[in-house]
């Protein structure tokens, strides 16, 4: 009997997918909950996994895209699993641990790429987290750099050599992904259909920091995540959201949609491009909740776990341009939200207070905001109001 498998439903909205790569070959046998394949969306990478055994037949390519319920393939149930076939899956599981012990936790794509190119990972340095091995680093890994025990130092010569500049110039065309594409054509998207304008302020960052090092340390221990700055910004921008209800809505053509809830998308950087998980309900999550949630969800989108269901539903955006070093940026709203905030890098700089010049730690935020239903006022007090939260904590916790 042969087991359809089928494009899955993988989130509201999404129609198709793009075959990324299978994980296994036409003709294998796969047991039941091993990894099929990758399938690219708009939005996340997913995993299909087996859902019976049996020896798989593909019907679609890698690159492929397919509709949602598609048939991809087909797995034989009655085919014989081959002798042998767990002590060689055994033998391929050592030797792939040995293999990959100088960097763990490498992703089922980096160790296809890895194995395409015949390279060994103890060889290439990971700049990925926890120093593991990213597709880049692969790609980028030369193989003038594979040591070569066989061979034997070059003999001296009077040629001259070619410079070194010459030498190192080469290209090399990679397709880009189909999550790629799709931020890509959200951007354009943003800027073509959305009348986008940004304004500035900046906070002193002194009572947030002061809190932070009164508290880290019991923090941390209580709650076992650290505590960072983005717990006290989601809950400032809550509070100016409430007061300013437009910067929370979206157009859908000749109507304003209103929402009475508070979903904040956080804007974390992967390999695959920047990614946007959402915290739901956000209103109703303490400072603690909101820093474990971020860490989980940064977690999940560095090693590609995340779901479509982790990126959707957001009704306001906040980025981090800071941990990068960003002195100051504009936003790009992500559709169809009319509002996104943009920290940056905090930097002591000389400021007035009481007529006084004093060193002060200083952060630029910018708010870009769909003009077409969000007035340049309400921007203005908006930003306002999110310094005033963070510039005076104890109002986050009255909040007024």
């Amino acid at each position: 009997m042969a087991f359809e498998i089928k494009v899955p439903a993988v989130g509201e909205s999404i129609s198709e997918a793009t075959i990324g790569e299978w994980q296994k070959k036409d003709g294998e046998y796969v047991n039941r909950d091993e990894v099929l394949l990758v399938l690219e969306t708009d939005k996340a990478s997913v995993e299909v996994v087996a859902e019976t055994s049996g020896v798989l037949k593909t019907k679609a390519k890698e690159g492929d895209v397919v509709p949602i319920g598609a048939t991809i393939g087909e797995i034989d149930e009655a085919a014989a699993k081959p002798k042998g076939s767990e002590a060689q899956a055994a033998a391929k599981t050592s030797t792939t641990k040995s293999s990959t012990s100088a960097s763990e936790d490498l992703s089922p794509a980096v160790r296809k790429l890895i194995a395409d190119k015949g390279l060994n990972p103890a060889d290439i340095k990971g700049t990925g987290p926890k120093g593991n091995i990213t597709k880049e680093d692969v790609l980028n890994f030369s193989s003038d750099e594979k040591p070569k025990a066989s061979e034997k130092p070059a003999t001296p010569t009077t040629a001259p050599k070619k410079p070194a500049a010459a030498a190192q110039q080469q290209e090399e065309r990679v397709p880009m992904t189909t999550l790629r594409k799709r931020i890509a054509e959200r951007l354009v998207q943003s800027q073509h259909t959305a009348a986008i304008l940004t304004t500035f302020n900046e906070i002193d960052m002194s009572e947030v920091m002061a809190l932070r090092s009164r508290y880290k340390e019991e923090f941390k221990e209580k709650y076992g995540v650290g505590l960072g700055f983005m717990g006290f910004f989601v809950k400032s921008v809550i509070e100016a959201l409430k007061a300013y209800p437009r910067v929370n809505a979206f157009i859908d053509g000749g109507d304003l949609i209103f929402h009475n809830y508070f979903n904040i998308g956080i804007a974390v950087g992967t390999e695959k491009g920047l990614m946007v998980p959402v915290l739901k309900g956000a209103e109703h999550m303490s400072v603690a909740e909101i820093e474990i949630g971020i860490k989980a969800y940064a977690q999940k989108a560095r090693d590609g776990k995340i779901s479509v269901d982790d990126l959707s539903g957001g009704t306001f955006t906040i980025s981090n341009g800071g941990v990068y070093g960003s002195l100051m940026s504009t936003p790009i709203l992500n559709p169809p939200q009319s509002g996104i905030l943009g920290m940056h890098k905090i930097e002591e700089r000389p400021v007035a207070v009481n007529g006084q010049v004093v060193i002060r730690p200083m952060m630029y935020v910018a708010l870009s905001y769909d003009h077409r239903i969000i007035d340049g006022s309400e921007s203005v007090s908006f930003l306002v109001k999110v310094k005033q939260g963070l510039e005076d904590p104890a109002r986050l916790i009255l909040e007024i």
